[in-house]
């Protein structure tokens, strides 16, 4: 097939020398960037009009420029040189020899010949038309990189009945039970819940789980939000993260919290100020009535004690209670949710994660009705007084905490497998019959009996259960010898008035399985950041093996993936020259395969997202691992298969969890950190719990 250069030369035979070497000089060196024939034409079109000399028009000439683009993709596509095997070495030394003995003359002093055709104004224009292509493409992709993503909504849609809606439009319906019938719910196109039902019993502590990405923390936003319908006689609170720190008392903000109570008062003072100021229509004296009606039917005049005995069990002092709440750390801000979320008729909950061993306390003997995340096996076990399973797009029910859950789940699995092997048996006893007499006019009216009885029939479906989740850590790197990692009489604070640590002495190597605790601001994380050496000791010394590959998972991962991309363009980013195949096969070692890895980071959920941040913290292979909170909305399967994968792996492992069955599963030494010091405890969790059980019974909540 011919070349865009033997083209070039049948139809302009008559072409300039310098002017080819122009066209074919842009043709060679912009052949990749070139995306249609009219591109080409944009760049050569017209100097090779200028050349034709009028004897082809525009569309002779955008006809070359297309058949010159096809030849240059098909050189493009099939066009790696063919290697040739030299007879003998080339001696540069000779060639340089022979070159001066002819008295060549270098490119570089040849004289440029002044019979030149080459019109230097088409030239300029021709060159004009490339830089402005390139500029396009350049804008065009800068345009794609800052286009804001549009993320995909979720939705609620149910079946409601005029009943329903009378005794809830009378406000008869006191009741707190809340009861949610043949609901859908969906996030963008995906359906999460299909005729789905949901009652919660006043009083009661339901624990919602599932595997990650099916919908727990959507569902619990439909409920938040009143997208499914609730009672309006019931206030709810989502408790998703710490209270933003402003200028507000914290008792104010729990009192806030209670969104009745707050417009009932807001209208009271609305109406008695319109009533002093002369502007009252005379219906206002009616209407206060029944706002106070309301206020005394609510117990409003109740609610600054009960708000404050709320915050005391949280730990708040009374003059904490009216300090600020920009004024509180993370941890206390946490504390500040919590406490909004107890003084709600109704908690919706994801991962609550104040003080545990306080939780507990707190809500076992609670009154609110409480629907809460959980992968935390043994908050399910002391706090729950009901599980809700969410999966293959319904909701179950089971009386009970987790552990009962769990026996009474592999029961119902066994009767199901039993009734499905009993139907199945069934319908191949009658597919026999019928096989063997349908062709025997005796019993064709037994064989149409029959094939009507299997008709009827509802369908038959295999039992369904959930696919086993592995973890694997890449672990294919030479064994280190000590000392590994070490910090030395370290002293450290971010202020010299308050002084964080001092004779810090810890050292870690490759058989290392260490938890760090401590109470929230204790500095956890600060001693991993002193251990990785991303801070700098005030005095001391820090030691690191020379071969040390540190994989860091923060409790903040999400703020370090870039959500706008999908997971494997953020593989390819962050560690670019692989194949596709290759990232692929990585995300899917962490449950991130066909479709999802293709979604953009930010429409994952939060467990999701913790998948594609394992995936790319173990990418480069580390040998050691350091760990802040990393269950942190994993479901409870995938906690357990990082921890078989921790176990596993033949590098160290330090890691800050409140997950106390991660804990057990995976760490042989407990550090504790508090008072400015990290000591290790030699009893482990037990002994660390009892200590925490003396120090509440001191502080009076036991």
């Amino acid at each position: 097939m011919a070349t865009y250069v033997d083209i070039l030369k049948s139809e302009f035979p008559e072409i300039d020398a310098e002017l080819f070497d122009y066209i074919t000089g842009v043709l060679e060196s912009g052949g990749a960037d070139f995306e249609d024939g009219d591109e080409v034409y944009d760049a050569i079109g017209g100097v090779l009009q200028e050349v034709s000399a009028d004897s082809k028009n525009e569309d002779d000439v955008r006809e070359i420029c297309l058949q010159m683009f096809n030849t240059l993709k098909l050189n493009n596509h099939h066009g790696s040189q063919k290697q040739v095997l030299l007879d003998a070495p080339v001696q540069l030394s000779q060639i340089s020899a022979d070159t001066a003995a002819n008295d060549v003359q270098g490119i570089w002093m040849m004289k440029r010949p002044q019979n030149t055709t080459v019109d230097p104004k088409k030239l300029e224009k021709a060159e004009a038309k490339l830089k402005a292509k390139h500029e396009r493409r350049n804008e065009k992709d800068s345009q794609k990189a800052t286009t804001p993503l549009v993320l995909e909504e979720a939705s609620a849609s149910q079946a409601s009945s005029k009943k329903d809606n009378r005794v809830d439009q009378s406000g008869k319906n006191r009741s707190y039970d809340i009861r949610i019938e043949n609901f859908d719910v969906s996030f963008g196109e995906r359906c999460l819940l299909q005729g789905a039902e949901l009652s919660l019993a006043s009083g009661r502590r339901y624990g919602l789980i599932g595997r990650n990405g099916l919908g727990k923390t959507t569902l619990l936003k439909m409920l938040a939000s009143r997208n499914l319908r609730v009672p309006a006689h019931i206030s709810i609170l989502h408790v998703e993260q710490e209270v933003a720190g402003d200028e507000t008392a914290a008792l104010q903000s729990v009192l806030e919290s209670d969104s009745l109570r707050e417009e009932l008062l807001g209208e009271e003072k609305r109406l008695n100020a319109r009533i002093a100021t002369g502007t009252a229509d005379g219906l206002e004296s009616i209407r206060l009535s029944e706002i106070y009606g309301k206020l005394e039917e609510i117990e409003a005049d109740k609610a600054p004690a009960r708000a404050s005995v709320i915050l005391a069990g949280l730990g708040f002092s009374p003059r904490m209670q009216q300090q600020a709440t920009k004024e509180f750390s993370g941890g206390w801000r946490m504390r500040l949710a919590l406490a909004r979320a107890l003084f709600a008729s109704v908690i919706v909950s994801h991962e609550l994660t104040a003080n545990k061993e306080l939780l507990y306390l707190l809500l076992q003997t609670w009154q609110s009705t409480i629907l809460v995340v959980s992968h935390d096996r043994n908050f399910l076990n002391a706090v729950v007084t009901d599980i809700i399973h969410l999966h293959s797009q319904r909701l179950d029910s089971y009386r009970g905490n987790y552990e009962n859950f769990i026996k009474t789940k592999e029961d119902r699995l066994k009767n199901q497998q039993r009734e499905y092997e009993a139907q199945l048996q069934y319908r191949q006893h009658i597919q026999v019959f019928i096989d063997r007499f349908r062709y025997n006019a005796n019993r064709a009216a037994q064989v149409q009996s029959k094939l009507k009885l299997l008709e009827r029939l509802p369908e038959l479906k295999p039992i369904e259960k959930e696919t086993e989740v592995t973890l694997r850590f890449p672990d294919n790197f030479e064994k280190l010898s000590p000392p590994i990692l070490q910090l030395d009489e370290v002293e450290f604070y971010y202020s010299p008035e308050q002084r964080l640590f001092s004779g810090l002495n810890l050292s870690a190597d490759l058989e290392s399985r260490i938890c760090i605790v401590g109470e929230n601001g204790a500095g956890k994380t600060t001693v991993l950041k002193l251990l990785m050496g991303e801070l700098m000791p005030v005095s001391g010394v820090r030691q690191a093996h020379r071969n040390l590959k540190i994989g860091y998972f923060s409790q903040h991962h999400v703020d370090q993936l870039d959500l706008n991309v999908c997971s494997v363009e953020l593989l390819l980013n962050r560690f670019p020259g692989r194949s596709e195949e290759e990232y692929r096969h990585q995300l899917g070692g962490y449950g991130i395969t066909g479709e999802l890895a293709t979604r953009p980071v930010a429409s994952l959920s939060g467990g999701q997202k913790s998948r594609v941040a394992f995936a790319q913290m173990t990418m480069p292979c580390p040998n050691f691992y350091i760990l802040d909170e990393p269950t942190n909305h994993l479901d409870m399967e995938t906690i357990e298969a990082l921890a078989k994968a921790l176990n596993k792996f033949r590098g160290g492992v330090i890691l800050v969890s409140h997950d106390e069955r991660l804990i057990r599963l995976v760490c042989k030494e407990l550090w504790v950190c508090e008072g400015g010091k990290v000591r290790r405890i030699d009893g482990g969790f037990d002994e660390y719990r009892d200590i925490l059980h003396e120090q509440f019974r001191k502080e009076g909540y036991l």
